[in-house]
């Protein structure tokens, strides 16, 4: 059950929509291109999400210079990255710990067989099955658990990995015109 709302709760909070809003990165550009500083955070809080936070991040800087922005925006992406990353890693260990488990139902239900063994001189098979029985679905049971938690987690790896790669060129191109605008200030 926790591997199955975890996967739910990823699906919906792994967008690109919850992660980057496609009106966000315009909104900002152009608030940026009119000098409205202030207004552009404003926006950024406003709309909670990956992009937003990276945004406000080098807009809380943006008196200093391009280059406190980027080294700001920087931070927050990896920050902003790492908390996504913690929240899957639970898969991770469900896919870890449910074959261990698995295994230990194995182990119970051998004991249980070759306890027969042990009470009996020559059981018959219908004595040992119960237990060689227990120790295989406990063994499925396990694998069930893991296979899917395993590639879940991959497969949000992988899209967190896209996604943030995504956000930061968008965030670089959001403040494009204000890093060359600030080069030319520079080279007067």
């Amino acid at each position: 059950l926790s591997m199955v709302s975890l996967i739910v709760e990823q699906l919906l909070s792994i967008r690109r929509k919850a992660l980057i809003p496609p009106d966000l990165a315009e909104s900002v550009h152009q608030l940026l291109a009119s000098n409205r500083f202030e207004d552009a955070r404003k926006l950024c809080r406003e709309k909670r999400c990956y992009l937003g936070n990276v945004l406000d991040s080098g807009l809380s800087v943006i008196e200093l210079g391009y280059r406190d922005v980027e080294k700001s925006m920087e931070d927050t992406a990896t920050e902003q990255a790492a908390r996504l990353f913690r929240k899957i890693e639970y898969l991770h260990l469900i896919g870890t710990l449910s074959p261990m488990l698995g295994l230990l139902g194995t182990v119970y239900g051998m004991i249980q067989a070759f306890m027969e063994f042990e009470a009996k001189a020559n059981p018959a098979v219908s004595e040992l099955a119960p237990g060689i029985y227990r120790a295989l679905v406990t063994t499925m049971l396990g694998l069930t658990v893991a296979v899917p938690a395993f590639a879940c987690f991959a497969i949000f790896r992988n899209r967190i990995d896209e996604l943030v790669a995504e956000a930061s060129l968008t965030a670089e191109h959001v403040f494009a015109d204000f890093r060359r605008d600030q080069a030319r200030r520079q080279k007067s």
